[in-house]
């Protein structure tokens, strides 16, 4: 049984982001919690592109009819991908996180979050290996001024407004450290989802479908409460993650890294303009980087330039206008991927997996 187990952590290291080996092998303990040996050694013969059940059978060596139903059934433990067209079932095997993790938010146990939590800085070392991230950072509105060179898909009421169809699901992150009483009283319904990734939540019982104004309300709602809006990175994204410091894995992790913006893909910085500062560090307060430091002797604030990922809540807290955003230099900005199918081939590229 062990050896299924490993086989399917090497077949998820193998998918861009990743699901490195650790020696306490506690990747294994999480992957016995989620499949059962049946469905684990299945998902060794899928692939992340989908594929009818027949493909799968042949390369499985196993009867289509025998295993479609147990397929069914992991795309409705969010295992792997099911789509239904036209009355025609495909499937597709689906990286650990961004994907399988996320899908588990009804399915959460104390054990299960203990071992991830025990799991996740491996993991997300391993993912900041990579020049290109799965997700970005983008300011919020109230910090944005006509001197920015921003694009549209860099301002989240554009994104929302773009979209046809629009689900919130709950926050796994928060609900994670809920169960476990370690929670914050941010909003938990803050995960967006867009266009086909919708549908599949939605297919799984996952979250609610929602108009663009009760999407932009959750943006405004979350922006007041310090959440830090997080799309995928790509020009047409399919989720936003509105995340706190407190309980996001990712600004958790990130945030014991020496220099967080030289790991996150954003193209502001911020800036303080130390003539209007009058030193009340309120942007220190909701800062989710800690990336503000002091100068004791003029008693203001700092931007501490390695720290800043360019979220502007700083802005929105400041009452004297002294702090503001700014581009980035020329050389350190950076273009999103066009669609997360060029996001996840460029990752794949700098892996070696192609």
């Amino acid at each position: 049984m062990e050896d299924v187990y490993k086989k399917l952590a090497i077949h998820l290291d193998k998918t861009p982001s990743g699901y490195p080996e650790t020696e306490s092998g506690i990747e294994l303990k999480i992957l016995k919690q989620l499949f059962t040996e049946q469905e684990a050694e299945l998902a060794l013969s899928l692939v992340m592109i989908p594929e009818p059940v027949e493909a799968i059978a042949q390369r499985a060596g196993k009867d289509p009819l025998a295993i479609e139903p147990v397929l069914i059934e992991m795309g409705k433990k969010g295992l792997i991908i099911h789509i239904t067209r036209d009355g025609i079932n495909s499937f597709m095997f689906l990286q650990f996180v961004v994907g399988i993790w996320e899908y588990q938010v009804n399915r959460l146990t104390k054990e299960l979050i203990k071992d991830f939590n025990e799991y996740v800085p491996f993991l997300i070392k391993d993912q900041y290996k990579n020049k290109t991230q799965q997700l970005r950072v983008v300011p919020v509105a109230k910090s944005v001024n006509t001197e920015l060179n921003i694009m549209d898909y860099e301002q989240v009421e554009n994104i929302i407004k773009s979209q046809s169809r629009i689900l919130v699901a709950p926050c796994i992150c928060r609900k994670e450290h809920a169960m476990m009483d370690k929670g914050c009283d941010k909003i938990s319904e803050a995960c967006l989802v867009f266009g086909g990734g919708a549908y599949i939540y939605e297919s799984r019982g996952i979250g609610r479908v929602i108009s663009q104004q009760e999407a932009l309300d959750i943006v405004k709602e979350g922006v007041k409460q310090g959440l830090v809006p997080q799309p995928s990175n790509a020009k047409k994204p399919m989720n936003i993650c509105l995340c706190c410091s407190c309980c996001c894995q990712i600004l958790k992790n990130i945030n014991d890294f020496e220099a967080p913006a030289k790991i996150v893909s954003s193209n502001f910085q911020a800036n303080v303009d130390q003539d209007e500062c009058t030193g009340c560090f309120a942007c220190r307060q909701i800062c989710p980087m800690n990336a503000i430091d002091e100068d004791e002797a003029e008693n203001v604030a700092l931007v501490n330039l390695d720290r800043c990922i360019g979220c502007g809540l700083c802005v929105t807290v400041c009452e004297f206008d002294a702090m503001h955003l700014k581009d980035k230099k020329q050389t350190q900005r950076v273009e999103p991927p066009a669609n997360l199918i060029e996001t996840y081939m460029n990752i794949a590229r700098e892996k070696g997996l192609m």
